[in-house]
């Protein structure tokens, strides 16, 4: 995604705009809107991408029905009887930009997306749930003025069920090749979506079949699933995890001890801080401290092999040093670097973490990794009343922040003064 739009969500009712970069920055105060913005941009790349109507209560997320979504202006402005929101993809060439939107209103108490316009330049087809239930189905090919009206019957499986988005694509095609879908948009799974507080450590664990959660609880059971079936693929996860280990200063080496001979035995987590003068002793999990059993569900999501293309972290510094929090800054700016399209990552990423955001600024402005000044987003959202305000702000070259308003900072500065005198 590089842009998103919303409108009459939560606490945004104004129409407001957004970039999105490979790495983007989600910063503010408490209660401002920012896990609103990433839980909307999951629900929007499910309703797009899948067939399902997005559920907003899906974990690590849980918005609540539609009166708890829809913006409440207070007294006579009353509660907004729908919510839009867009956002632009382009093709892994950038040859062509495509744009999607979509209104929600309230169906049995949760928001149903009602209309959905898919657009690639002039070419434009929409599909709008009717009152009786059915779906009206308009298309616009080219720039000439002819509009198809496509009947229900030939795209719903049931009543119930949402249009495909790749399946209108493909039957527009039929009647014109001036519009094509981005490939990967057929193969991409949902976005990662981290939850802020992740899986507490056991001492010993069980076998499970790993199964991605928000909280991390599978990891374990991942990692350890990995090292005992997959070692080619365990050198590469492992050695990475530890050279973060080592930059943050949280561990040096990581291992999974298993405690018996089949795969079914129970194992643990040990890690092992090394010295100048020792390698140390290896220690589990559980023995040192919340930091790295906290921060290892989103450094294995992000490392391993099979990540999908886009992820929502909330906090990732949650129980972080600030040399670990800063470290983390420069392994986002690795990631969201990366120029392969197999490898390509987008990172939207929520925090409050001074450290974080000062790493990625000194990253960019120094090389130290290929992400580029354009190649980062900061958000800062800015309560106003009852609304809350998105600012775009931009790095130039230097490392420095463009575009911020008066308040942007403005706490960090008076303490700053506070502490000279001044």
């Amino acid at each position: 995604m590089d842009n998103i739009t919303v409108e009459n969500y939560r606490c945004f009712r104004e129409r407001r705009s957004v970039r999105l970069a490979p790495l983007t920055l989600l910063v503010g105060e408490n209660s401002t809107g920012k896990t609103s913005f990433l839980a909307l941009i999951r629900a929007l790349w499910d309703v797009a991408f899948g067939d399902n109507v997005p559920d907003f209560r899906e974990a690590p997320y849980d918005l609540g029905t539609f009166r708890d979504i829809a913006h409440y202006r207070g007294g006579r402005g009353g509660r907004a009887d729908s919510f839009k929101a867009e956002f632009d993809f382009p093709t892994y060439g950038r040859t062509k930009r495509f744009k999607y939107q979509v209104t929600f209103k309230e169906q049995e108490g949760n928001p149903f997306p009602v209309k959905r316009r898919f657009t690639q330049g002039v070419t434009w087809f929409e599909a709008e749930k009717r009152v009786d239930g059915k779906y009206l189905l308009r298309v616009k090919l080219g720039d000439g003025k002819d509009e198809y009206i496509l009947e229900q019957s030939r795209f719903l499986r049931d009543e119930n069920s949402l249009v495909p988005l790749q399946y209108l694509i493909w039957s527009i095609e039929k009647l014109s090749e001036t519009i094509s879908l981005p490939h990967r948009f057929r193969r991409e799974r949902l976005p990662f979506a981290g939850a802020p507080v992740r899986s507490r450590p056991r001492r010993t664990y069980d076998p499970t079949r790993p199964s991605r959660d928000p909280e991390g609880e599978y990891i374990p059971a991942y990692l350890a699933r990995v090292s005992r079936r997959n070692q080619k693929e365990w050198k590469v996860l492992k050695s990475a995890l530890e050279s973060f280990g080592r930059s943050s200063g949280l561990f040096d080496e990581i291992s999974v001890k298993s405690l018996g001979a089949s795969d079914g035995a129970p194992f643990q987590i040990q890690v092992r801080k090394a010295s100048d003068r020792s390698r140390g002793s290896r220690r589990n999990l559980i023995d040192v401290g919340y930091g790295v059993s906290q921060t290892l569900p989103v450094l294995t999501e992000l490392l391993r092999d099979d990540a999908p293309s886009m992820f929502l972290l909330q906090q990732p510094e949650v129980h972080l040093h600030p040399k670990a929090q800063a470290a983390l800054g420069t392994l986002f700016c690795e990631i969201a670097g990366l120029r392969s399209r197999s490898r390509r990552r987008q990172l939207i990423v929520e925090t409050h973490s001074d450290y974080l955001i000062d790493r990625v600024r000194m990253d960019v402005r120094d090389g130290t990794t290929s992400l580029k000044p354009e190649d980062v987003s900061i958000l800062y959202f800015e309560s106003n009343g009852l609304d809350v305000k998105i600012h775009s702000l931009q790095l130039d070259k230097d490392g420095n922040v463009h575009g911020q308003p008066e308040g942007y900072g403005q706490f960090f500065m008076d303490e700053m003064n506070r502490s000279i005198g001044l």
